[in-house]
């Protein structure tokens, strides 16, 4: 794929930088969004002209040597029954929930003018609800079945399989050899797993890390992640807020557990901030 990029950067010029001669078969126009280091390319394709079959331009659009260069995209689409539909692509082209891109896309659609504070949307998993109030994004999660044990460690489903592993230094623990090891173990077969290594802070804090199923790396945060990590953490509590450091930032999230082992009014809450915008010709 051949292309040139203009950026708009975040710095108060107006226009783009460096118009390329038109000689392109499409332009794409895109923003870029980042939710503590995870970033995303966000596109307002409410007419649906984005191909969302093509997912040879999902991967190469989030290429970051030869494309925009991002861990995931999003297309921001109309709904009848929501006020929008995120269809979230993994840099590989696969699709599944994702925690900190859905609150991205929630920052992307205020930015777009679809909604002011509150917001009720769909994503791969279902319904969501989100309030954006003082630079923060609130989501919704969706219910959470239980932790799963394995062994020492533990398995949470939070819309994206999580395995959850506790360890003493999270900062120094080879993140990415051991994270593709279990990601592509068997008993994980044949879609794999993303898979978190967490260390407790404090009796309310974690450190998290997280190698990506579909990114294929470790992430800055991963927002499904973290939440399946504080669920793991405060299984044994009836309701908790867990504050998370994560390489990107911090975030927090809430729930309460139910008495048949399951977690509700799970809330996923941090910063969700605009870095540039740009068109791109493919």
């Amino acid at each position: 794929m051949t292309r040139c990029l203009s950026l708009w950067l975040d710095s108060g010029l107006d226009g783009f930088l460096s118009p390329c001669t038109q000689l392109f078969s499409m332009e794409i126009s895109f923003y870029k969004y980042q939710g503590t280091g995870n970033d995303f390319v966000m596109i307002d394709d409410r007419d649906q002209k984005f191909d969302g079959s093509d997912l040879n331009l999902v991967s190469k659009l989030c290429d970051r040597k030869f494309g925009v260069g991002a861990d995931g995209l999003i297309l921001i689409r109309n709904h009848v029954k929501y006020d929008f539909e995120m269809i979230y692509f993994n840099a590989d082209g696969s699709q599944s929930m994702c925690g900190n891109g859905a609150r991205c896309a929630v920052a992307f659609s205020a930015f777009l003018g679809i909604l002011d504070e509150k917001t009720n949307f769909l994503a791969i998993d279902g319904a969501h609800e989100a309030i954006l109030k003082d630079g923060l994004v609130q989501l919704l999660m969706g219910d959470v079945a239980g932790v799963d044990e394995k062994g020492s460690d533990s398995f949470v489903n939070t819309g994206s399989p999580h395995h959850v592993r506790f360890v003493e230094d999270v900062q120094n623990y080879p993140i990415f050899a051991e994270g593709k090891k279990v990601r592509y173990d068997q008993m994980y077969a044949p879609s794999g797993t993303n898979v978190n290594f967490v260390q407790k802070l404090g009796e309310n804090e974690i450190f998290v890390r997280t190698y990506e199923r579909g990114v294929e790396d470790e992430t800055l945060s991963c927002g499904t992640g973290v939440t399946a990590a504080a669920i793991a953490f405060g299984k044994n509590l009836p309701a908790a807020t867990i504050k998370i450091k994560t390489l990107g930032g911090q975030l927090s999230v809430k729930f309460k557990a139910s008495e048949n082992g399951a977690f509700r009014e799970v809330w996923l809450i941090g910063p969700a901030k605009q870095v540039f915008a740009g068109k791109i010709s493919v």
